[in-house]
């Protein structure tokens, strides 16, 4: 009896055993954000931009060529992505609200995963600026300290934007390092030229190039720190989940000099569209009051050959931000964690290089709201595909769920494009929706909310009122098959009445009525 009593426990133990082998081991997460990078670099047919580290991520995983934000500015777009939800649910329209006024029991892409057992760190710039979330994290979020420029005479060109106080006490860069450096930050700030604008909130000049290491600069640092916690991450029982947030090529386009070594100033391309929208709203694109803060860049047009310094620094502080990415992926691979590591890389928004006589962001164009979007899977079958299937930003929270194998929140406004990922060339959702507000319409017709809708040929953007929606202000159509720049706006066409009622008839729908075939 005994020896059939110990058989049963040996068998009982054994299936224990073979059922602890047979649980799938659920993947890391590496997340990683990248501020104002637009879809131009090698994985989307830009040669001539230096990304030999995207372009391998591509190669492993799946690039979106048609990936669009919620709206075309920091906070508001972080935002979506991190709890799922559009601007209009989250109530996060500009930089300095909080998501959690309006939803305050969220739970985010970083909290729901270290509810379901995994250790979540973020580093650099996840959320925007200070506006950090403690619930999404397993320790303390944080960001290694760096100059903001390199050469002296920049640095007293920066710190004219605090106003000099002698002590630092309004000025956070030179604050944390001692009184002594503030001191001499303001005295070196006070031979700067009378002759300087004086405007508000004024910066250092808008890119630089100086002989100093990668870890001179922030994303150097962020890059360091993302190894190293790497190696720690790698002896924990549970799997991952590491935010890692690189700033360039945000503004000030600022590099370290190898980088701006990489390219030949004289063939760089300008902007082909030079000149607004024909027909558009004067409101629909602005001319970038953030580039106008750095110093030298004049108000009006960019002249010829400093837009061509602009786009170079532009490109450079890609390369830079690449380099980076490419000390995580190595590390990944030495310490053996890229096979059964997740790698998402997304830039939080496009960017204007010129195009429109315009830069920066903050509109509701292609060039701002189609953005970079790489994503890489372990095992996945289609590894260096390109997909035209429309997604969007919120999709990626359901996305990155989905393929941990965790349950899907309720509270989410995407689907996940895992059926992309597996298929790039199924149907898949029919519009993608952007907005992007104003202070005032045509004659001062006060607050506007500019809403926009991304069909797989057209773009369709409808002013209304933020109060009331029903009072459309301006209506701009363009045709991407015979317009891919959005140079004319068609709407105002007799020829096209039909067809703006039936764009204006999808958008009313929503994002709701464009989900893909078969999603609930």
């Amino acid at each position: 009896m005994k020896t059939f009593l110990h058989l049963i426990l040996a068998l009982v133990a054994t299936s224990f055993i073979h059922a602890a082998d047979s649980a799938p081991v659920r993947p890391n997460i590496l997340f990683i954000a990248v501020d104002d990078l637009r879809p131009e670099f090698g994985a989307y047919g830009a040669d001539y931009i230096k990304s030999p580290n995207l372009d391998r991520l591509a190669k492993s995983g799946i690039t979106f060529q048609r990936a669009y934000c919620q709206q075309a500015v920091c906070s508001p777009t972080r935002t979506s992505i991190l709890t799922g939800t559009r601007p209009d649910t989250n109530k996060v329209w500009d930089l300095e609200t909080h998501f959690r006024v309006a939803l305050p029991n969220v739970v985010t892409l970083g909290q729901h995963f270290k509810n379901h057992g995994y250790f979540v760190q973020g580093m650099g710039k996840i959320y925007h600026g200070s506006l950090d979330d403690a619930p999404s994290w397993s320790v303390p979020w944080g960001t290694p300290k760096a100059e903001t420029y390199a050469l002296p005479e920049n640095v007293k060109l920066n710190a004219r934007r605090y106003g000099v106080d002698p002590d630092g006490d309004n000025n956070p860069e030179v604050k944390a390092k001692g009184k002594g450096k503030a001191k001499a930050v303001a005295s070196a700030a006070a031979t700067i030229p009378d002759s300087m604008p004086a405007r508000k909130n004024i910066r250092g000049p808008a890119f630089e190039g100086a002989d100093v290491p990668d870890n001179y600069f922030q994303d150097g640092k962020v890059a360091e720190l993302a190894v190293s916690t790497l190696q720690g991450m790698s002896k924990k029982s549970e799997p991952f989940f590491l935010a890692v947030g690189f700033v360039k090529p945000h503004l000030p386009f600022v590099s370290p000099k190898k980088y701006w070594d990489l390219y030949d100033p004289a063939k760089i391309e300008l902007a082909p569209n030079k000149f607004r929208p024909k027909d558009a709203p004067d409101y629909s694109i602005l001319p970038g009051g953030e580039l106008r803060n750095y110093y030298g860049i004049p108000e009006g047009s960019i002249p010829d050959d400093l837009a061509r310094q602009l786009k170079h620094g532009y490109y450079a502080s890609i390369s830079y931000m690449d380099a980076q990415v490419g000390k995580l992926l190595d590390e990944l691979d030495r310490l053996d964690l890229r096979k059964n590591t997740i790698i998402v890389l997304w830039g939080d928004h496009g960017w204007k290089l010129g195009e429109h006589d315009a830069w920066c962001k903050h509109t509701t164009t292609e060039n701002d709201t189609n953005t970079a979007l790489l994503l890489s899977v372990p095992g996945m079958k289609n590894a260096g595909a390109k997909t035209k299937s429309i997604v969007e930003f919120v999709d990626i929270y359901p996305t990155l769920v989905e393929f941990a194998g965790l349950p899907l929140p309720s509270h989410l406004e995407g689907i996940s494009f895992k059926p992309v990922v597996e298929n790039p060339t199924r149907p898949w959702k029919t519009a993608a929706f952007s907005q992007y507000p104003r202070n005032a319409g045509k004659s001062g017709a006060g607050a506007l909310m500019g809403y926009s809708m991304r069909t797989e040929r057209y773009r369709l953007t409808v002013w209304v009122g933020r109060d009331d929606h029903t009072k459309i202000d301006a209506i701009e159509l363009y045709d991407h098959q015979i317009d891919p720049q959005e140079n004319f706006n068609v709407a105002k066409s007799p020829a096209n009445g039909e067809l703006v009622e039936q764009l204006l008839a999808q958008w009313r729908k929503g994002w709701q009525g464009s989900k893909p075939p078969g999603a609930l």
